[in-house]
């Protein structure tokens, strides 16, 4: 059988195994202090900063989302916290967006950005947006308002929260959340569309909190550590509350548990435009991973392999 590392291929990767507080990292074409996309395990960040946000007080989990976002007397208004970060809000994958058709194919077609709105967009597009039945239905659009409404409880822009929460606490000095491809750094290293092709970065205000976090394949290492630790602000996020997708698959604040062969396993995955991202964790066993690789192929199998060698 093929090792888990050598199936990731000759596109850009990186890969950071840790164990008993030891990380053994792999770069492929990725430079030391090259900054990536994280893709959804942005997702992840944001769950964390709601759980702190709800253990300091600021927000509650039955708060609704008009209590923090101008978003009163529309259906998404009524939508509560606690909701949002399990996935279960009612909201779609994505907003009520005029010309969605076309920038999907662009992004497919071409490798453009989808994501570039404004957070004053997003509201705008979230009041034309229709709430279905609650139900486990995975959604960006509930994310991008879960993280947009912590920030607003803490006064804050959901970039500036993450720094000042996490990036700066944990030592991450390479993370940042860029809302307009000029705010990409030198180092920014481009990620590959279908074919080969160059895919834009996923920059945009509005997606922040749901796909918008760059950052080293070492900064994402120590994040991975920051969790199995319990040092990562909000770590209750991580510990399962309800049931996902099935009796073996469960949700905290967007991390997903999945019991495989008896040990219980806590990630989440990425994928934008031109990466894909893996964060996992087997919490008993001190075992953590993280993946990143340029191109369209998803990472985690890979990631569970490692997880479960």
């Amino acid at each position: 059988m093929t090792p888990p590392l050598e199936r990731l291929g000759d596109a850009p990767w990186g890969a950071a195994v840790l164990l008993d507080g030891e990380a053994a990292t792999t770069l492929h074409h990725i430079p030391e202090d090259g900054d990536v996309e994280i893709g959804s395990v942005t997702k992840g960040v944001t769950g964390l900063l709601y759980c702190d946000a709800v253990e300091r007080g600021e927000v509650a989990p039955d708060d609704p989302l008009d209590r923090h976002l101008p978003l009163t007397g529309c259906a998404a208004g009524t939508v509560t916290l606690e909701a949002l970060s399990q996935h279960r809000s009612g909201l779609p994958r994505l907003p009520a967006i005029d010309g969605l058709l076309g920038r999907s194919w662009r992004m497919w077609r071409h490798g453009q950005n989808p994501y570039g709105d404004t957070l004053a967009e997003l509201l705008e597009q979230t009041r034309a947006t229709k709430v279905g039945r609650p139900k486990a239905s995975y959604s960006n659009l509930g994310f991008e308002l879960l993280g947009h409404a912590v920030a607003a409880a803490a006064g804050t822009s959901y970039a500036d929260l993450v720094r000042e929460r996490v990036a700066g606490p944990l030592g991450l000095s390479s993370w940042y959340v860029p809302a307009t491809a000029a705010e990409l750094s030198p180092r920014a290293v481009p990620g590959h569309a279908r074919g080969g092709r160059a895919a834009e970065a996923w920059t945009g205000e509005g997606l922040g909190p749901a796909g918008g976090i760059r950052s080293t394949v070492a900064g994402l290492a120590t994040f991975a550590g920051a969790l199995l630790d319990g040092k990562a602000p909000g770590s209750s996020a991580l510990d399962p509350t309800t049931r996902f997708a099935g009796p073996a698959v469960r949700i905290g604040a967007a991390w997903i548990t999945t019991e495989v062969r008896g040990r219980h396993l806590t990630w989440h995955n990425g994928g934008t435009g031109g990466w894909r991202s893996f964060v996992g964790l087997d919490r008993e066993a001190g075992r953590a991973v993280a993946i990143v690789r340029a191109g369209p192929r998803s990472v985690d199998r890979v990631g569970m392999d490692l997880l479960r060698s």
